[in-house]
């Protein structure tokens, strides 16, 4: 990037006239001159080195506009007709707003939407002193993304009758009285309007630059200082903090989760559940945070190594006038094991013909950035956890690999090429062609394998970018048959500039953007993006591609392709995977979890066209005990005898019940039984079989069997 043309846009953005406001913004959330020169720099940036340049101009300012509305009011259940109508004059605006430094129009268009939040639930409330009747036939729209807007007030608020009453009833047919039912809806609309009010002008100016960002293509965004700081923390699986998960429950920031040796859980003075009403810092008084956001408490929280935090807090077992104690804690490097690789074993088979399947589950590509350029001994990143569980696995003795991706977002392109690397033995693994047309290749130079032996790879729609970059080159190089759904689509590139880096800002002000700069493509020419890894078995799948996926967005780049790139496969599978493919077809025809689990897929799809809800007590009655009755039989399939009440609809919503309750369901549904991955293993187990029993095969396949690898 040129950065001298740079420094001349960022002298530009800051001379950049401010024109006097379209229409009044509110006091309590007004725009910054940071946000103007922000979004100013912004433009410039994505207009000059974006891989998908397009003008900011009219054109644009429509996309944005109908993007920022969406945003913001989703369902349209907030907006009227008669609202999107006034907002008319900002459709061919916001370019202006942008290029002129003056953000005053999406100001007032979210001043809009907090008004009409205020009267839809202040509406709610109203609704709810009049009580229901259940045996009139009506039903409520709840799946509303693409109706129209409602078209006067008179209709909102029907919506809104609508949307009350069939709260009521769920409330209703899990055995609330009336009283109860009240009181929890009255909380539950009051805490609607207390996150509304916590709103702040960063917010807004988040969601109005990802509108404009999300316009051109729908992975570029604009991160703000927090979010991105939540995605370095994200990469590198580490902060420095007190090891607790926090959550909003009322007005209180309660400990849901103690993180195991961190200083919160060394310290013994903290529980589940305590409520934390104030943080200190080594100096000076502490702050209340009682009615505080969440982020706003984990950002004082948060700090340097080895300096002292102290947390004022109101024991779980204790009431709203009990009293409290001081926990004064140091602060320590926290590392986030949720998403790191972690592994297991599925035994597979008895006696002699029984199959160890190592099974390493990897939720996200992570690496620690700054610690590798420091030249630590000990830096975090997946492809260096992975060479570790590797090698216990060996110790175990399995027979085959199973790299579980689903749900895998990505992350970094290096850590995609090395963990490749680790299954085969060097070559390219994945090709970049820039917005110039030069098209790059990222390659593995590292000689030698991890592992040889069996493997396959378990992708679904949510394995995306870094995800489908590993599943395809494994798919290529004939290393592994790829099991599952068709993945998300997600082929491009993106990189992260700090805007004040560019801005030579001392302190942080502007945060980072996220821009498409490049596509990737396969090996074999073709690219990732839009049609993702087609798997070699495919499994059922309950994911709406209408929903999730890269063809879910109305502005995805197209699928194409360019030349394969010069590599030499480890082998073929063709001769595997048809033997795979009737093993499975054989098997799943008399597993019944497997069945089961075709029947609830159908089931899924059958409600997915399903738009509206009935608000008729005696149907919604029948739909819930046939619900219930179909969980039960799942429960005698899977051996699983707390599944149905883990999954039974208590009309309640996260925080509203008691926390030792929403944690229970969370450890029974983690615990339902895995069908996909049990049988992802199966075919593991087959895979090892096949290549025993034909090592002529094995050699064609270019893998090794167990015994050789012992």
């Amino acid at each position: 990037m040129n950065k001298r043309l740079i420094w001349a846009l960022v002298a530009t953005a800051f001379a950049a006239p401010a024109a006097s406001l379209e229409a009044p913004a509110p006091a309590r959330l007004a725009p910054t001159v940071e946000h103007a020169q922000t979004a100013y720099l912004s433009a410039q940036l994505l207009g000059r080195y974006h891989y998908k340049t397009q003008p900011l101009d009219d054109a644009m300012s429509e996309k944005i506009f109908e993007r920022y509305l969406k945003a913001l009011d989703p369902e349209r259940l907030f907006f009227t007709q008669a609202d999107i109508d006034s907002f008319s004059d900002a459709r061919t605006r916001l370019d202006d707003a942008i290029q002129r430094g003056n953000l005053a129009i999406p100001f007032a268009i979210f001043q809009r939407y907090e008004q009409r939040t205020v009267e839809r639930l202040t509406h709610a409330r109203e609704v709810l002193k009049q009580g229901f009747e259940f045996d009139t036939r009506e039903s409520y729209p709840y799946m509303r993304e693409k109706a129209p807007w409602p078209k006067d007030d008179a209709e909102v608020r029907d919506l809104w009758r609508k949307r009350v009453k069939n709260d009521w009833l769920r409330l209703k047919l899990a055995g609330k009285d009336d009283k109860l039912i009240r009181e929890t809806l009255e909380k539950r609309y009051d805490n609607y309007l207390a996150r509304s009010a916590r709103n702040k002008s960063d917010d807004v100016f988040q969601i109005f630059m990802n509108a404009y960002a999300m316009s051109i293509e729908p992975h570029t965004n604009y991160l703000g200082r927090s979010a991105s700081d939540d995605f370095d923390i994200s990469m590198r699986l580490s902060l420095v903090g007190i090891g607790a998960v926090l959550q909003e429950r009322d007005e209180y920031i309660t400990i849901r989760e103690l993180v195991p040796g961190g200083p919160a859980a060394k310290s013994g003075k903290l529980a589940v559940g305590d409520r934390i009403v104030g943080v200190g810092q080594a100096e000076g008084a502490v702050a209340d945070v009682v009615g505080a956001r969440v982020d706003e408490v984990v950002k004082l929280i948060r700090g340097t190594k080895d300096t002292r935090v102290v947390l004022d807090i109101l024991p779980a077992e204790a009431g709203p006038d009990g009293k409290h104690k001081q926990v004064p804690l140091i602060r320590d490097k926290i590392k986030l094991e949720e998403q790191a690789a972690r592994k297991s074993v599925i035994r597979i088979g008895e006696g002699p013909t029984l199959r160890k399947i190592g099974v390493i589950t990897l939720p996200a590509f992570y690496e620690d950035f700054e610690g590798r350029r420091r030249g630590d001994k000990d830096f975090r990143s997946a492809s260096r956890d992975v060479v570790r569980l590797i090698d216990e696995l060996k110790k175990d003795k399995v027979d085959g690999l199973l790299m579980d991706l689903r749900n895998n977002g990505g992350g970094s392109l290096r850590e995609a090429v090395e963990l490749t690397g680790l299954f085969i033995d060097k070559g390219p693994v994945v090709q970049q062609r820039r917005p110039d047309g030069r098209i790059g290749v990222e390659s593995d130079e590292n000689p030698g394998v991890a592992w040889a032996g069996p493997m396959a790879v378990l992708i679904n729609r949510g394995s995306a970018s870094a995800s489908e970059i590993f599943a395809a080159a494994l798919q290529d190089y004939g290393r592994a048959p790829i099991l599952g759904e068709q993945s998300f689509g997600k082929g491009t590139v993106q990189t992260l500039i700090n805007l004040d880096d560019v801005a030579k800002n001392d302190k942080p002000k502007f945060g980072d953007l996220k821009m498409t700069v490049a596509q990737f493509f396969r090996v074999n020419g073709g690219t990732t993006q839009l049609k993702g890894v087609m798997p070699d078995i495919r499994f059922p799948s309950v994911a709406d591609p209408d929903a999730q996926g890269e063809s879910s967005y109305d502005n995805a780049l197209p699928w194409t392709q360019i030349d394969a790139a010069s590599f030499r496969p480890v082998g073929t599978l063709k001769e595997v995977v048809p033997a795979l493919q009737s093993r499975h077809q054989a098997r799943i025809a008399k597993d019944k979890s497997f069945q089961a689990l075709l029947d609830d897929v159908a089931e899924v799809k059958r409600l997915r066209e399903i738009r509206t809800i009935s608000l008729n007590e005696a149907e919604r009655r029948k739909e819930k005990e046939t619900r219930e009755a179909r969980l039960k039989a799942r429960e005698k399939i899977d051996g699983k005898d707390k599944l149905a009440a883990a999954l039974r609809d208590d009309g309640l919503q996260t925080g509203e019940r008691s926390l030792a309750a929403d944690l229970a369901a969370e450890k029974a549904r983690k615990d339902v039984k895995d069908v996909l991955l049990d049988e992802a293993a199966r075919i593991v187990a087959d895979e090892a079989e096949i290549i025993n029993a034909r090592p002529q095969l094995a050699q064609k396949s270019g893998l090794q069997s167990a015994e050789t690898l012992r």
